[in-house]
């Protein structure tokens, strides 16, 4: 079964503390992950090394949900983490591995994110398009600095 891999490299004008936080918090995940279009529903996280986490992502305009989920392989706060995904369906078979690595840098941190086994049925260029969207709307979340 072939697969797909996507990498992608963004500097964002936050911390990596945040951006950190904004992959292993229950109610962030499901505000920037799902691209356009989709909303997503986090149905359990257990933010810690072996610890599991299920989520749906739903097309706004069909009702059609996706469910996948998996495992943290690897948390280092404000650095680097791991984690893999195998969907629901079995038409998308296989188990997917996401490595997020974040650095301060000068202007703010960045982020450097590999997804690797995507299933092959998933075209790279729609893997792409979704990331691009999803880290829009990252950007949106942890650069405002909003004071309370």
């Amino acid at each position: 079964m072939s697969t797909n891999t996507v990498e992608l490299h963004r500097v964002l004008k936050s911390t990596p503390d945040r951006v950190y936080r904004a992959f292993t918090t229950p109610s962030a995940f499901p505000k920037w992950l799902p691209p356009h279009g989709f909303t997503g529903t986090v149905h359990e996280m257990d933010a810690r090394v072996g610890g599991r986490y299920r989520m749906s992502f739903t097309n706004f305009t069909t009702g059609h949900s996706h469910t996948f989920g998996g495992e943290y392989l690897e948390l280092e706060p404000g650095k680097r983490l791991a984690y893999t995904a195998e969907f629901d369906d079995p038409n998308l078979p296989g188990r997917m591995q996401t490595t997020v690595q974040l650095r301060e840098v000068f202007c703010g941190v960045e982020v450097k994110i590999k997804q690797e086994g995507i299933p092959s049925m998933i075209p790279a260029e729609a893997c792409y398009l979704g990331w691009q969207e999803s880290l829009e709307l990252l950007a949106k979340l942890v650069e405002a600095e909003i004071k309370d």
